[in-house]
């Protein structure tokens, strides 16, 4: 039996995640599907839209036999350091093929261009210090999202020595797209579509489980915390004196967006100060980061033949029960909190009773 892999946030869950699974069983007819699954925070910095138990639920029901969790202190980091820790999670669990969605769909093409950037990190970062743009500072061809993703993924894979197959699935969409109204569309572009109060039912079977995100709470939430915090360098990914920035401008801003706009630099994309203010908002330090290791495994959820599976003996501690000391499980509960706040809802519940939902 195939044991294959899939990292996903499904931020929502679409046609194309469907798709996603549905390939994945034509391909593997008898293999065992396991998750990682990203909470409350994405690693673009966004909000989710779906609560983590909504999600679970939902990947039980689309036929997903494992869910486990991607830790909010790894899966709202950089593409390297969200792959590398997903990829782990599922070297742990003993998967055998990671699939992901391409638009390239040649998997030739991403190896190639991870190992091109292993052997050359040290141009990469002088790159990345005169001021281009992670994409930029690859130099390679490749600048499509999902495949920049997946080359983080291969790397991750090459770096490691894991005995994981990476695949590609093509992806139909571009995640760019905020327009398109075909079948199989962006989670972005639903998420915009649902934010302008029109019907998603076309391309996700769960719009009555999106969740409004009170967007102006956010930024003064974020306000107040950045005007109040007088060590904003010791939180994640504030570095290089953007904190200085961030107090320069965030009472000039009228809302979260122009605060961005009015911050954003070459080296500090749009999405990387989204990630950055979150980090602010929940409090993730650096310090914590760096003392964090993948020590443990956090099951969300599993069905009959998932359970089956999880009877075997792994080399990793695979629990629902996670001690409040271990550091990312503090954040997890920080998160939960700050998402209640954004979307008033009550996820702190579901994470402090700790338990894996059951498909039997």
């Amino acid at each position: 039996m195939e044991i294959i892999g899939i990292i996903c946030e499904y931020n929502p869950f679409h046609n194309g995640h469907r798709y996603h699974i549905e390939k994945i069983k034509e391909l593997f007819p008898s293999s065992l599907i396991i998750l990682v699954l990203n909470g409350y925070f994405m690693q673009r910095g966004d909000i989710s839209v779906l609560t983590k138990e909504d999600k679970v639920k939902i990947a039980l029901e689309e036929n997903i036999d494992i869910v486990i969790e991607h830790p909010f202190i790894f899966s709202s980091n950089s593409a390297d350091i969200f792959a590398e820790s997903a990829v782990t999670l599922l070297e742990k669990m003993g998967c055998s093929k990671l699939v992901f969605g391409s638009e390239s769909n040649n998997i030739n093409l991403i190896k190639e261009a991870a190992k091109k950037i292993l052997d050359n990190s040290k141009n990469i970062k002088e790159n990345l210090n005169k001021g281009l743009s992670y994409p930029a500072s690859l130099n390679v061809n490749i600048s499509s999202p999902n495949d920049i993703l997946g080359i983080s993924y291969v790397k991750a894979i090459i770096k490691n020595n894991y005995k994981i197959e990476p695949i590609t699935i093509k992806r139909t969409n571009d995640y760019h797209d905020l327009k398109s109204t075909d079948n199989i569309i962006s989670a972005s572009n639903i998420r915009k579509k649902h934010k302008e109060k029109l019907s998603v039912d076309k391309y996700t079977s769960y719009q009555h489980l999106i969740k409004k995100v009170d967007e102006d709470l956010l930024f003064k939430l974020l306000q107040y915390k950045i005007n109040t915090e007088h060590n904003l360098d010791k939180y994640l990914t504030v570095d290089e004196g953007i904190e200085y920035r961030l107090l320069k401008y965030i009472n000039k801003a009228k809302d979260l967006d122009e605060f961005i706009t009015l911050i954003k630099t070459k080296r500090y994309t749009f999405n990387r100060i989204k990630r950055m203010l979150i980090h602010i908002l929940i409090g993730l330090t650096k310090e914590d980061k760096d003392n964090t290791n993948i020590d443990y495994i956090k099951l969300l959820g599993f069905n009959k033949k998932g359970q089956k599976y999880l009877s075997k003996e792994k080399d990793i501690l695979i629990t629902s029960k996670i001690p409040d000391s271990f550091i990312s499980r503090k954040y997890e509960l920080k998160a939960s909190i700050i998402y209640d706040l954004l979307t008033n809802q009550n996820t702190y519940e579901f994470e402090l009773e700790n338990k894996p939902i059951k498909k039997i």
